[in-house]
């Protein structure tokens, strides 16, 4: 059954309909599950990647493994704020937080660009410090070796992480695959790092850590911009324009006054300011929007809630009439 409030001043319908609601928040679970899922995943997988590399890092003093080594720790340990942020997303809204737990998500994604941060940082240190006074690799093959695991590594997880977090619309899980990515920039590195030791070159290690912390801050700027925006409540202006042409198709509508879409965590929610006719019963009124109301489910991907407001048409040449923005 849907509950119906009329504000008496505008003349807005404001319709919840409660079953297209529980739909989309059976949902929920699912995708909270799936971002956990991954998470575990991936966190045995880096785990024992940096294990592994941890013994030839003592055995080489590599600048550039030890960097590898230091993301993916670094990478392993920023799935736990997300897997608490995920689950703290399945718990139902209360007074307190009406609009339920899931913006805990993007605080989650907002840890992990300051761990890719600090992570950038040290490597740049260490990195200096062996330019400043270098050193040989030892056992550049062991090195060479570890590299290409941690790159493997690294490549699969970022692919599994950033196809789940865009498929439950998850910015936090999609920044935290992007950390993967660079981390198998960095075990890219390594290899190219043992490979100027074979060759002779000593300041090779601390030059490829250098440039091991450049690409790790220009991933930084793509996650950061990212998780930016989900904190502001910006979404692609595609996304706006999807919305608003199919409340316009919606039959009884005569257009479209303003849309509103964000994210709160990796569910979307939209306030849009329909215009129906002035003359049409509030039933009539109600049912149009309940239609409009279906279309968005069944067209919007993780569409958790739409409220919609019902303006009435002004006739033509009305002085008081306001604009409408006709969509479609």
């Amino acid at each position: 059954m849907s509950n119906r409030h009329i504000d008496h001043g505008h003349g807005d319908v404001h319709a919840h309909g409660h079953g297209l609601g529980l739909a989309a928040h059976l949902d929920e679970p699912e995708a909270s599950a799936a971002g956990l899922r991954v998470l575990v995943i991936s966190l045995a997988g880096l785990g024992v990647t940096a294990v592994l590399q941890v013994g030839v890092v003592a055995l080489s003093s590599s600048a550039a493994l030890l960097a590898d080594t230091v993301h993916n720790f670094a990478d392993a340990l920023t799935a736990l704020p997300l897997g608490v942020a995920f689950v703290l997303s399945r718990r139902r809204p209360t007074r307190r937080y009406p609009y339920g737990y899931g913006r805990s998500e993007d605080l989650a994604g907002l840890m992990i660009v300051v761990a890719m941060a600090v992570s950038a940082a040290l490597t740049a240190w260490y990195a200096v410090e062996r330019l400043l006074d270098p050193r040989d690799i030892q056992g550049a093959g062991w090195v060479a070796a570890a590299g290409l695991v941690g790159l493997a590594g690294n490549e699969l997880v970022a692919r599994y992480r950033i196809s789940v977090g865009r498929r439950i619309g998850s910015a936090a899980l999609v920044a935290d695959g992007l950390h993967a990515r660079a981390d198998g920039l960095t075990s890219l590195a390594v290899v190219v790092a043992a490979a100027g030791s074979f060759a002779g070159w000593q300041r090779a290690d601390p030059i490829i850590g250098l440039l091991i912390s450049a690409a790790i801050i220009n991933v930084l700027c793509v996650a950061g911009r990212h998780i930016f925006r989900r904190l502001m409540d910006g979404v692609d202006p595609s996304l706006m324009a999807h919305v608003g042409a199919h409340l316009a198709a919606a039959p009884g509508v005569r257009g479209i006054d303003r849309v509103r879409v964000r994210w709160i965590g990796h569910q979307l929610h939209v306030d849009a300011d329909v215009v129906l006719d002035a003359h049409i019963e509030l039933t009539h009124a109600h049912a149009i929007l309940e239609e409009a109301r279906h279309r968005l489910f069944h067209n919007v991907p993780r569409l958790s809630d739409a409220l919609l407001h019902a303006s009435p048409a002004m006739p033509d040449g009305d002085p008081h009439a306001t604009t409408r923005h006709h969509l479609a």
